[in-house]
């Protein structure tokens, strides 16, 4: 966990005025409830997650890679699939697959879904039919998010790497830093190994809210995406 990455969430729930005591229990919640699942099921105890991590840790070092933000349009696909790069979507982006004049391939080229649930859950219902792995993250509100997620990936079930947004080590989950969807995926790409050069930003923005983003309040979503912004300054990659 970068310090800075780290200090700039503290920053942002000071904005915001968030508890981090309901960021740690949405963490711990999710976690329990990993770890209730693989009682009976061993896919999503910590080995096999760590496991997923490391298999998109090799996923990630081999190009370019595209991560898919809420204003990702069928063209961007279409771009990251020509130029033969690994995409990363951020949460209900995965929609804009279902656009692309090639979405065989574009599929095919999907390596995650990086989400805190919220997305249209129509669309990412899909990428866990066709076996995604999902970086599921865990915040103070989207507790009931991540839990009705969780309950349909345990039907198909997709690889998954858990996170949270404390500054607390918790055992099984891991910090990748960002706020977020979109500059999470792009913390987490960093975070296993992605050169912040390697990254290539389609669909992100601070002048307008995206069409694939979930349901939100457009003045609070606006002050969102300036504190997205300077999480991507931070780590030096451009939109």
């Amino acid at each position: 966990m970068g310090t800075d990455l780290i200090r700039i969430q503290d920053d942002i729930r000071a904005y915001f005025e968030w508890s981090l005591e309901r960021d740690i229990d949405s963490a711990n919640r999710l976690l329990s409830e990993c770890s209730r699942i693989s009682i009976t099921d061993e896919i999503w105890n910590e080995e096999n997650r760590e496991k997923t991590r490391r298999a998109l840790q090799k996923k990630i070092v081999r190009g370019s890679i595209t991560v898919l933000g809420a204003a990702a349009e069928a063209i961007d696909v279409d771009s990251a699939v020509r130029n033969n790069e690994a995409i990363i979507a951020a949460d209900g982006a995965v929609g804009v697959l279902t656009e692309s004049t090639r979405p065989e391939d574009a599929w095919d080229s999907l390596i995650c879904v990086v989400t805190d649930g919220d997305g249209d859950m129509s669309h990412l219902l899909l990428a866990a039919e066709k076996g995604v792995p999902f970086v599921i993250h865990a915040h103070g509100d989207n507790h009931e998010q991540w839990r009705y997620l969780l309950e349909a990936l345990a039907l198909y079930k997709n690889p998954i790497v858990l996170t949270h947004q404390t500054p607390l080590p918790i055992s099984g989950m891991h910090n990748p830093g960002g706020f977020t969807d979109g500059d999470r995926a792009v913390c987490f790409a960093i975070s296993i190994g992605a050169g912040p050069e390697n990254l290539i930003l389609r669909g992100f923005s601070t002048d307008v809210i995206g069409r694939w983003t979930g349901s939100t309040n457009p003045e609070r979503k606006m002050r969102k995406l300036e504190w997205m912004k300077r999480i991507l300054d931070l780590l030096g990659v451009k939109f």
